[in-house]
């Protein structure tokens, strides 16, 4: 057998090997995985908003000549104050038109049902009114039941609610701080991490940790910003057509998107229900608002500040979401894509080593490796 084949199935067969053991004496790994559980959630948000204000630190720092401790404090001001406006004056506004909504959403629901039925009232269309109405039913029973089910744990469990919001509000007071640190010590990250790699694998690991971060900077900052301007043009074109509640839903259009492909699309439900409700003409300029928010946002705003930064085929995104969306839910569909960007970058790094120290690939293949990967200038 070759040689270096057998290397690699004994390395694969230990990994495997070492994955079983650790399956077996998992509760030593439980106070770990509860300190991670504790400690994540507010590194992850202060990591968010770092690769958010990373940018205009830096061009403070650098344009303007401002010290970098100056500009964090300034920036952490500017941002308490919006902070502050949009509590006392657009956040009651938000809560009326979402209490308002949820009040009036039965009725929404019950107006969709029976134009629904009305429509179905030709004998042609009969099965799928069957269907429709076993649909209904099964829906309505099952939110009925999960009504009955949570709401006596919610009043019952009062201490895990304040668990809850105790655990919220520690993760809003404790983000800022590392957050701070984050922005102040942010070259000195790299290499604490890289100092612990031994020598010879230093610059690649730098290498590394750089197009992992210019990854999950590129998706961070281009996926906000797209979902910013979608929540605008939703909550400017419902305002035109006179949509109810078009800040509320421009809103969770907004945060949807955060949700590749399907996102607007989910966000487009409850809109049509509610403009079902008001006249058929609605539904139609509902539609008609949702067509010109999609062209615009990926013939322009996705292009110019997304482009094809993650370099992931459409595919491979796609199967991304179903995967993360089936194995974590939500979260899954949201974090699926970055993770498996980070993923990827490591997977091959790793494969372009393997190449430079394996004898099965010839030169061609591995001087591909270290040909700058320049975008081909066509001169006219």
């Amino acid at each position: 057998m070759n040689n270096q084949l057998t290397v690699v199935l004994l390395n694969v067969f230990l990994i495997f090997l070492i994955v079983f053991l650790f399956s077996k004496i998992k509760f030593v790994f439980t106070p770990i995985n509860q300190i991670l559980g504790i400690t994540m959630p507010p590194v992850i948000l202060a990591l968010i908003l770092y690769y958010l204000i990373n940018p205009l630190i830096n061009v403070l720092e650098t344009r303007f000549h401002i010290k970098r401790v100056i500009s964090i404090a300034f920036v952490f001001i500017i941002i308490a104050a919006l902070l502050v406006w949009g509590v006392m004056s657009l956040i009651p506004f938000v809560q009326n038109q979402i209490n308002s909504l949820l009040k009036n959403w039965p009725q929404y629901w019950d107006s969709l049902n029976k134009s629904l039925q009305d429509l179905f009232k030709d004998p042609k269309l009969h099965v799928f009114k069957n269907r429709l109405a076993d649909a209904n039913a099964k829906f309505s029973s099952n939110f009925e039941r999960s009504i009955d089910h949570i709401l006596p744990q919610t009043f019952n469990n009062i201490g895990s609610a304040l668990s809850v919001v105790t655990n919220v509000i520690v993760i809003l007071l404790t983000a800022p701080f590392i957050l701070f640190f984050m922005l102040k010590d942010d070259k000195k990250f790299k290499s604490s991490i890289v100092r612990f790699v031994p020598t010879r694998l230093r610059r690649s690991a730098t290498d590394m940790l750089t197009e992992m971060s210019q990854s999950l900077s590129s998706y961070i900052t281009g996926q906000l910003t797209v979902a910013f301007w979608v929540a605008v043009m939703f909550f400017v074109g419902y305002l035109i057509i006179g949509q109810r509640y078009a800040l509320v839903l421009g809103i969770a259009a907004g945060i949807l998107n955060l949700i590749p492909y399907v996102g607007s699309t989910l966000a487009l439900i409850p809109s049509l229900v509610i403009a079902a409700f008001v006249s058929p003409s609605m539904v139609i300029k509902v539609l008609i608002v949702f067509i010109v928010e999609q062209t615009i946002e990926t013939r322009v705003i996705s292009p110019i500040i997304v482009g094809n930064k993650m370099q992931m085929h459409p595919v491979t995104t796609i199967l991304v979401l179903l995967v993360a969306a089936g194995m974590f839910g939500l979260i899954g569909m949201i974090a699926g894509i970055p993770i498996f960007a980070i993923l990827k970058i490591i997977c091959t790094r790793i494969f372009n080593w393997f190449k430079r120290n394996s004898t099965w690939y010839d030169e061609q293949d591995i001087k591909e490796l270290d040909e700058p990967k320049n975008d081909k200038i066509v001169k006219k």
